[in-house]
C-alpha cells in the first residue's frame, strides 16, 4: 500500500514538472513598449509682415491758432476731423513661443483731408462778425515696437492682444484760413514734426499654412500733436508767428496684412 502511494507522488510530480516550462514561458513571454512618439518642442522663428488698411481719425482737444485770442468771443461751429486715408505698413517680428511675440514696424499714412469752422465777436457786443472755414491735410510717418500676446489657437484662428511705443512724423500741407465774410485768404507752409505715439492692438490671425498667416487687426493710435507752418495772411501780412496746432490726433484703424516666417 505504502508503495503503491508513492509511486503515484511520483509520478505526480513528474508529471507537475514537465508541464512547469509551458507555464513559464507562458508567464514571462517578453512583452515589446513602442518607445513614445517625439513631439519636438515650438521653435523660435522670425517673420515678415505687410499691412494695407484705413484710418479713422479725429482731433481729441480740437485746433487751436494764437489769434483766436484776438476775439472777445471765439467758437467752433464744427471743431473739425479728418477724414478717413489708406495707410501702408511693413515690419519685422520674432516669434519667442506660441504665446508671445513682437515686431518693429514702419507705417505711411495717407494724406487726410481736414475740415472746421468757427465764428467769432470781435467787440464782445453779444454779435458775431463772422465766420472763418479751416482746411488742411495730415499725413504721417509712423515707427512703432510692438508686443502681443496669442490667446490660443483652434481650427488655424488665433486671436490676439498687444500694445506698441513709437513715434510719429506728424504733417500738416495745404493749410487755408478763408474769412467768410470777406473772402480774405490765410495760408501756410507745410510743417512735419516728431512726437511721441502709442497704440493698443486686437485681431486675429489665421495660418494658411506651417508659414503664411493672414492677419486682420485693429489698432488705436495716438499720434500726439501736429503744427502748420506759420499762418500768412494772402497779402503777406505777417505781425506775428502763429501757427494753427492740430491737439491730440487719435485714430481708429482696421487693416489686413499677412505674416511669413522665416528661418528656424
Amino acid at each position: 500500500m505504502k508503495s503503491a502511494a508513492k509511486h503515484l507522488l511520483a509520478g505526480t510530480a513528474i508529471a507537475f514538472a514537465g508541464g512547469t516550462p509551458a507555464l513559464a514561458a507562458d508567464i514571462y513571454e517578453p512583452t515589446v513598449i513602442e518607445a513614445p512618439e517625439y513631439v519636438p518642442a515650438a521653435v523660435a522663428s522670425w517673420y515678415l509682415r505687410g499691412d494695407i488698411g484705413m484710418s479713422n481719425q479725429k482731433l481729441d482737444s480740437g485746433l487751436y491758432n494764437i489769434l483766436f485770442e484776438d476775439a472777445a468771443v471765439h467758437e467752433f461751429l464744427d471743431p473739425g476731423e479728418f477724414s478717413s486715408a489708406p495707410t501702408f505698413q511693413v515690419g519685422i517680428g520674432y516669434e519667442f513661443n506660441d504665446w508671445l511675440r513682437s515686431d518693429l514696424t514702419a507705417q505711411y499714412r495717407g494724406k487726410a483731408d481736414f475740415a472746421a469752422l468757427d465764428r467769432y465777436d470781435e467787440t464782445g457786443d453779444g454779435t458775431f462778425d463772422g465766420t472763418d472755414e479751416y482746411t488742411a491735410k495730415k499725413s504721417e510717418l509712423l515707427l512703432m515696437a510692438n508686443a502681443y500676446v496669442d490667446l490660443g489657437t483652434v481650427k488655424g484662428i488665433t486671436p490676439y492682444v498687444g500694445a506698441g511705443v513709437g513715434a510719429s512724423r506728424n504733417t500738416i500741407s495745404n493749410y487755408r484760413d478763408i474769412n467768410v465774410p470777406t473772402g480774405g485768404v490765410a495760408y501756410a507752409s507745410t510743417h512735419s514734426e516728431w512726437h511721441f505715439a502709442w497704440a493698443l492692438h486686437a485681431g486675429i490671425g489665421y495660418e494658411v499654412n506651417d508659414r503664411l498667416t493672414l492677419d486682420l487687426g485693429y489698432s488705436y493710435l495716438h499720434l500726439g500733436n501736429a503744427q502748420s507752418g506759420d499762418v500768412i495772411s494772402y497779402d503777406g501780412t505777417n505781425n506775428e508767428f502763429n501757427p494753427s496746432t492740430f491737439n491730440d490726433i487719435g485714430s481708429h484703424d482696421v487693416r489686413l496684412g499677412f505674416r511669413y516666417k522665416f528661418g528656424s
